[in-house]
């Protein structure tokens, strides 16, 4: 993807790792202020660039029923309006791809991670045989703008944006795009515009004038480890199954027909449990640099690697905090606050120590239907 040119806007900020360093490199990470950026989203809204993720849109008469065989969410009954998330996963059951999906105007658009779309357009046009289907990448025709907070509203009227009526609904965007309303990063406080990426400065300044904050994306995603939401490639490394990170439900629907991994979503949804869990760490890292993706996270006895560190932020009210994927054990018997180290990568290689807040723990809701059928059947 190419550079923003909202980078080259007064006050724009970009990422440290530079021009070619991490997949948001591409956008402004913040515009002077990370902190005032994040309370003015959770008391105002903000206007924040994420124009540098991916796009496929499918279109034909076969679109919805073709693209329910192969993603993990109910998709064929999904109407002109409507949205959801989808994950594509591998013969394990492993996570592929996520999508946030809309089908709207005779089109079923699919946002994915920066640098994606490319390899999800090839895996899906290679599953068209006879279908009536067309696929496209379409990441160099539309942008993305998310605003997000409690006056989002106000804002998008202001700016003559109509809004969906409901979470997870759509509706085109008069001149080409689409206008999405999102439950995260802030409960229903959040909508997407896809829009042209030729008019991407204009809708820019067009949000500004009608009242939103200019934010970076490092307001995105501080609000976004606060609600608990995982990005693929960053939360999640190679043996991610969707249980493990809350995909369940939101991108994942257990009753639906077969698609490619399903085997594994039914056995651990029925016979057991995921390996990993998904938590919020509160770290003691100060004004130290925070922990990269993929660092691990250690017992606090003995340092025996239990997990791996996905997306670090500074938030303007929890401090430093991070998402992990942790192994059950080191969580299932914490009543409160369970102590955990973060590798420390730096000279002195001295880890950091880390609680695990347990209100982010996934709750047991017992023992999973397939198994106690097994053992009522075994006596």
């Amino acid at each position: 993807m190419t550079r923003s040119p909202l980078l080259d806007l007064p006050g724009a900020i970009g990422h440290p790792d530079g021009p070619d360093g991490g997949p948001d490199a591409d956008v402004a990470s913040h515009h002077g202020d990370p902190f005032a950026e994040q309370r003015a989203a959770s008391r105002g809204a903000v206007v924040v660039d994420r124009s540098h993720r991916g796009l496929v849109v499918v279109t034909g008469a076969d679109r919805t029923n073709w693209l329910h065989l192969l993603v993990s969410q109910q998709v064929a009954e999904l109407a002109e309006g409507e949205g959801t998330e989808g994950l594509v996963l591998d013969v394990q059951g492993r996570v592929e791809h996520h999508a946030v999906i809309s089908h709207v105007d005779g089109a079923v658009w699919l946002s994915v991670e920066p640098g994606a779309a490319p390899a999800l357009a090839a895996y899906l046009e290679s599953m068209k045989f006879w279908s009536d289907v067309a696929v496209r990448d379409a990441s160099a025709e539309f942008a993305q703008l998310s605003v997000v907070g409690p006056q989002v509203t106000d804002v998008l009227t202001a700016a003559g944006v109509e809004i969906p009526a409901d979470p997870e609904s759509a509706l085109a965007l008069p001149g080409g795009g689409v206008v999405r309303r999102t439950p995260w990063p802030l409960d229903e406080t959040s909508v997407d515009l896809l829009i042209p990426r030729d008019g991407l400065v204009d809708w820019w300044e067009r949000l500004r004038g009608a009242g939103a904050v200019p934010a970076g994306l490092d307001t995105f995603e501080a609000l976004r480890v606060a609600s608990l939401r995982p990005r693929l490639g960053v939360d999640t490394d190679d043996r991610t199954i969707p249980h493990e990170v809350g995909w369940i439900g939101s991108a994942v629907h257990l009753t639906k027909g077969c698609y490619r991994g399903q085997e594994t979503v039914s056995r651990v949804a029925n016979l057991g449990r995921p390996p990993r869990q998904m938590v919020l760490l509160h770290l003691a890292s100060g004004d130290d640099a925070l922990p990269p993706p993929g660092t691990p996270v250690l017992t606090a006895e003995g340092g025996r690697a239990v997990g791996r560190i996905g997306t670090a932020v500074r938030h303007f009210e929890l401090g430093s905090v991070a998402l992990a994927l942790v192994k059950r054990s080191a969580v299932a018997a914490a009543d409160g606050p369970a102590t955990v180290w973060v590798a420390d990568d730096r000279e002195e290689g001295v880890p950091g120590p880390a609680t695990i807040d347990p209100d982010s723990v996934p709750p047991d809701s017992g023992e999973p239907p397939g198994r106690a059928a097994v053992r009522r059947l075994q006596g």
